[in-house]
C-alpha cells in the first residue's frame, strides 16, 4: 500500500507541477529559466518546448553524476520523458487557444503558477521515485555543497537564466519572481506533504494489523 501512495505522489505531483508551469508560460510576463532556456531552443532550433525539457534532462543527468561522483541516474530519463510529454500535453492540447489578456490576469496566473509548481514539486519529491534531472541538480548542489533546499534551487535556476538570456528566451520580471520564490514556495510545502504521505503510508500499514 504504501507503494501505491508514493506512485500515486509520484504521478499526481507531475501532473500539477507540469500544469504550474505551463501557467507560467502562459502568462507571458517571463518564465522559470529552465523554461525559458526550453522556449528559447524551440525558437531558435524548433522541436516542441517538451522535447527539449526531455534533452536539458539528458544532459543533466550526467551534470549530476559528476556533481554527486555516482554513476548517471538513468532512470531518472523515464521521469524527463513523462514530464516533457505532459508539458506538450498542457500546452499543445489543453491550453492551445487559450490566451491571457490583461496585465492583472497575467500577474495572477503567474503567481497562481508559482505555487501550482511549489506544490508540485513538494508532491512528487516524496515519492523518492527517480526525481526529475532538474530537481536531482537542485538536490546535488544542495548535497555538494551544504546549502539548503531553497539556495540550492536558486542557484540551479540562475545556472539556466544565463544561456536563456543569452538566446533571448522570454524572461521577464516574471522570472525573476520565479527564480527567487520558487526554492522558498518548495520549502514551505514540502514538510506537509512529507507528513501527508507519512500518515497515509502509517495507516496504511497499522490497517494491516
Amino acid at each position: 500500500m504504501a507503494l501505491f501512495y508514493r506512485s500515486l505522489f509520484f504521478i499526481l505531483g507531475l501532473f500539477i507541477l507540469t500544469f504550474g508551469v505551463c501557467l507560467t508560460i502562459k502568462a507571458e510576463l517571463g518564465v522559470g529559466a529552465w523554461d525559458a532556456l526550453n522556449v528559447a531552443l524551440t525558437e531558435w532550433i524548433g522541436l516542441t518546448i517538451g522535447t527539449w525539457v526531455i534533452i536539458d534532462g539528458a544532459v543533466l543527468i550526467f551534470v549530476n553524476a559528476f556533481l554527486l561522483k555516482r554513476k548517471p541516474e538513468i532512470l531518472s530519463l523515464l521521469t524527463i520523458i513523462f514530464i516533457g510529454s505532459l508539458v506538450d500535453f498542457w500546452i499543445l492540447i489543453v491550453f492551445e487557444s487559450w490566451e491571457v489578456a490583461g496585465l492583472f490576469i497575467q500577474l495572477v496566473t503567474l503567481v497562481l503558477g508559482l505555487f501550482i509548481i511549489g506544490i508540485g514539486a513538494a508532491i512528487y519529491l516524496q515519492a523518492k521515485f527517480p526525481s526529475s534531472p532538474i530537481d536531482s541538480f537542485m538536490l546535488a548542489i544542495q548535497k555538494r555543497f551544504g546549502v539548503s533546499l531553497m539556495t540550492a534551487k536558486t542557484i540551479g535556476e540562475i545556472v539556466a537564466l544565463i544561456p536563456a538570456l543569452l538566446l533571448k528566451g522570454p524572461i521577464g520580471f516574471g522570472t525573476i519572481i520565479i527564480t527567487f520564490l520558487i526554492g522558498p514556495f518548495i520549502q514551505l510545502c514540502f514538510p506537509y506533504f512529507e507528513k501527508l504521505l507519512h500518515r497515509l503510508t502509517e495507516r496504511s500499514y497499522q490497517g494491516k494489523y
